[in-house]
């Protein structure tokens, strides 16, 4: 497939962004990763690396605009046993992205579409979302990387359901930042939390901060998670960008 330059927003001018709006886009994608630790072997900014490379190729082939991803976000239950992780607390995610969303509507875009790629940040964002569909002025969702597809889901969930730095981000990572992966340092460490009833931190159920099977992660496996990811992504960008609220005159004969 033909592929063009990623239209981030952070590069544009306003009136490149101006005129971006007045040919018609109406659609943008916010990343949201987190800086936090990720184990032993993979760096801080993994979520981060990741949210940005799918919605920067997503943006290759449908020319979507992006803006910057989120990185300070809701990480803690990772604690402060381990450096590096830095967090705000999920009222504060709320409130920058519901914020965020005023600024995406002046700016003339109509639909806001957040991709996610951390699980705490599930939570915080469903939240935002409520509240920014409930003011009326911008259509927005919220789509996680890890459960575009049943097939998508089934690859990343393969070695645990609460898993962190696991097979499927270590293989993103080898196939999309392989200098920053430590292999010496990969180490599998099983998910402790299937079948308990309460949320337990990342401290309390991970020795090293990781959780799942790393060493099983190839980037042959990354590339073809990657493509999957984007090439759902994509559709999902241009079904989003058709999408009207749904009409309600067919209900009106039986109410």
């Amino acid at each position: 497939m033909a592929r063009s330059r990623a239209v981030l927003i952070q590069n544009l001018t306003w009136p490149q962004a101006a005129r971006l709006t007045q040919a018609g886009e109406r659609l943008c994608l916010l990343p949201v990763g987190a800086l936090e630790q990720h184990g032993k072997h993979l760096p801080a900014i993994t979520d981060s690396a990741i949210a940005d490379a799918i919605c920067h190729a997503v943006s290759e082939r449908t020319g979507v605009p992006v803006l910057p991803s989120l990185w300070a976000t809701s990480s803690q239950a990772h604690t402060k046993k381990w450096p590096v992780t830095f967090a705000v607390t999920p009222r504060t995610l709320i409130e920058i992205v519901v914020q965020l969303a005023a600024w995406v509507r002046s700016s003339g875009f109509t639909k806001l579409l957040i991709v996610n790629a951390h699980g705490g940040n599930v939570g915080p964002l469903r939240v935002a979302v409520d509240e920014i569909r409930c003011q009326g002025d911008l259509q927005v969702g919220m789509i996680n990387w890890f459960t575009l597809t049943s097939e998508i889901e089934a690859f990343v969930n393969s070695d645990g359901l609460d898993v962190h730095a696991n097979r499927a981000e270590t293989s993103l990572m080898l196939f999309l930042h392989p200098d920053l992966v430590d292999r010496s340092a990969i180490a599998d460490d099983p998910d402790r939390t299937l079948d308990k009833v309460f949320s337990y931190t990342v401290a309390q159920t991970s020795v090293d901060g990781l959780t799942g099977s790393p060493s099983l992660a190839t980037a042959e496996d990354g590339a073809w998670l990657f493509e999957s990811v984007v090439a759902a992504l994509s559709k999902k960008v241009e079904v989003a960008r058709a999408e009207e609220p749904p009409t309600l005159e067919s209900a009106q004969g039986h109410s």
